[in-house]
């Protein structure tokens, strides 16, 4: 197992498909983010790697794919990968890299350890991811999770509003996650208003979803 990610004073080196290579010395996670969201957007490429060599982990974007992968080359080494649904994804991941490394992704989407498991419909992979979740914490934590990516709570404070102002078309990986849990869990969803975005989803307020979702506030 990997030993713990320590932040601080550190080299990253970045590179890009195009054969661009940058190496910075950062004294801050801010600092890192920064100078890799400068070189970003600098440039139009298939990849961008972000590699913290002391730590042998590695973070690749691939936008043209719709693709993020986080490796670990300790011992014992391991990979995941993740679709990405929507462009302003990449930045946010690089900055938990640089926060916190591998780990610092873990609840950041749907990883799976196959590229080729991404290829699969979004309904597929939710309903995959979902299957693996079978204790009442795991459940709450995931719900948390998707809440937290785009959710807000009701003025009236008695909902709970995933996917925020999202059309039904989005997200469809986390609704197929979403919907199943909260059967398991026993929460309610309620119907929307009628002036709510197709894709919101509407649950009623419970102690354990409060207690969760203020974690992640």
């Amino acid at each position: 197992m990997a030993g713990p990610y320590r932040p601080g004073p550190k080299q990253f080196v970045f590179t890009a498909g195009d054969g661009t290579a940058q190496q910075v010395s950062v004294g801050d996670a801010q600092e890192a983010y920064m100078a890799f969201s400068a070189f970003f957007r600098a440039r139009e490429a298939d990849t961008y790697t972000i590699r913290d060599e002391p730590a042998r982990q590695s973070l690749v974007l691939m936008p043209r794919l719709g693709v993020i992968s986080r490796i670990d080359e300790a011992d014992p080494s391991r990979s995941a990968h993740l679709r990405v649904d929507r462009a302003n994804r990449y930045l946010p991941s690089a900055m938990l890299f640089f926060e916190n490394g591998y780990r610092g992704l873990d609840h950041f989407g749907q990883w799976f350890p196959d590229l080729a498991d991404l290829e699969a419909a979004p309904e597929t992979r939710g309903a995959a991811r979902a299957a693996t979740i079978t204790t009442e914490a795991a459940a709450l934590d995931e719900v948390a999770r998707i809440w937290a990516d785009a959710g807000y709570v009701d003025p009236s404070d008695k909902y709970y509003v995933f996917f925020d102002s999202h059309d039904v078309d989005d997200d469809r990986a986390e609704r197929a996650t979403l919907l199943p849990l909260l059967a398991f869990l026993g929460l309610e969803r309620v119907d929307a208003p009628a002036d709510a975005v197709a894709g919101e989803v509407w649950v009623r307020t419970d102690p354990r979803l409060v207690a969760e979702c203020a974690r992640w506030s």
